[in-house]
């Protein structure tokens, strides 16, 4: 026996401790590396619940609503473009519940926007492509300010963005009244037909696949043969592609990883390098972005832009967020869930409209949705995590 190996003495006992191993050994119980069951991991995926009532929605629409068109080419496309709507604002809003921050100016800022591309437009002759890109910096600016105030001051992003909302509400309001004399600026699809920016936000993509799918009589077409559905939205597309690039972002990348501790504990993220500061003003000018995307599929899709555009669409998109599974607390959450929240909210929406029933019931449905959403969301991660 080497001197290594010689055995060890407890203190105050006779008997010698059997030599130890050489070599690393990983105790049977160690947390670290124990296995996760598929139904825990699965119970763990913040999108379960949207999943779920996705589900259960289009069971319940396809016996109440099945026979009215609303699974039809054209009544597909009806509820994918309503929930496209709110889906670019709930990725925003998601990525920066998950950082543990709010943003309450989300709906005035697509009126802001929707005004910042319209009155140059209209009534200064501005191209529209310089006008959307004046837009998208001025969302820029105002997320910057937003999210510099918040982490400055230190105030809740809650009481900040609230601030913001009604400055940027009543900025559009004076201004729209001081440059135009009204509240509704139109006159920009003629203008927007020969610019070569705004067919990314107003125009349609697929129409020749669209056309096949009708000569296959597989979907509608109207008596001249033209089918029900043109094209894709364009505001489908920039759903699409916000939901794959947020995505990716969260789940793929050290931004997402830095995300994730910024709404868990951002002391401790600070204290391990993590650039707090600049994830949370990075977010909220994200957040400004997609509302402006929304802004300028509307105002490209109407020719028009008015001030009470956006009226309760932040509310909307927290709720759609947080049936995606994003928690209040931050930390913990899912842009895909978001889209999938999102997706109820137009399937909703639009099966009320089919179904014939008096619209009022459908913020009922949206507030029991976002309650029955954070209990379910509460029980589940505490089942997963063990919290009492």
């Amino acid at each position: 026996m080497s001197v290594g190996d010689a055995p060890k003495m407890v203190p105050n006992s006779p008997h010698p401790l059997p030599a130890t191993p050489k070599g690393p050994a990983t105790p049977k119980g160690d947390e670290r590396v124990r296995r996760v069951g598929r139904v825990s991991r699965l119970l763990n995926r913040p999108e379960l619940g949207a999943v779920s009532g996705l589900v259960l929605v289009f069971v319940f629409f396809a016996f109440t609503a099945g026979s009215s068109g609303m699974f039809a080419a054209d009544g597909v496309m009806n509820w994918l473009t309503v929930s496209a709507q709110l889906g670019i604002l709930a990725i925003g809003a998601s990525l920066l519940m998950i950082a543990g921050e709010f943003d309450l100016s989300i709906g005035s800022m697509i009126g802001f926007a929707g005004m910042m591309i319209a009155i140059p437009a209209s009534f200064f002759g501005v191209p529209i492509w310089l006008c959307l890109i004046f837009a998208f910096a001025g969302a820029l600016a105002v997320g910057f300010l937003n999210g510099l105030i918040v982490i400055r001051t230190g105030l809740p992003s809650f009481i900040v963005s609230l601030a913001f909302l009604f400055i940027l509400r009543g900025l559009t309001l004076a201004l729209s009244i001081f440059f135009t004399n009204r509240t509704i600026v139109g006159g920009l699809r003629e203008k927007a037909e020969s610019d070569w920016l705004a067919p990314l936000f107003g125009g349609r993509v697929g129409g020749a696949f669209f056309r096949q799918l009708a000569e296959w009589k597989l979907i509608g077409t109207y008596p001249d043969g033209a089918p029900v559905v043109a094209g894709l939205p364009m505001v489908v597309v920039w759903w699409l592609i916000l939901a794959v690039i947020g995505g990716w972002v969260l789940t793929r990348t050290r931004v997402g990883n830095w995300i994730f501790a910024s709404g868990g504990d951002a002391n401790a993220a600070r204290n391990v390098g993590v650039p707090v500061t600049k994830v949370k003003i990075g977010l909220f000018m994200a957040t400004a972005v997609c509302a402006t995307i929304y802004a300028a599929c509307q105002v490209m899709e109407f020719g028009s832009a008015a001030a009470d555009r956006g009226l309760l669409k932040e509310f909307e998109a927290i709720i759609a967020a947080v049936i995606g599974g994003s928690l209040l607390t931050g930390g913990y959450g899912s842009v895909i869930g978001a889209c999938f929240g999102a997706l109820i909210f137009g399937v909703v929406q639009q099966g009320i409209f089919f179904a014939g029933w008096n619209s009022d019931w459908f913020r009922v449905f949206l507030g029991v949705m976002l309650l029955i959403a954070v209990i379910f969301n509460n029980y589940i991660r505490r089942k997963v995590t063990g919290e009492r």
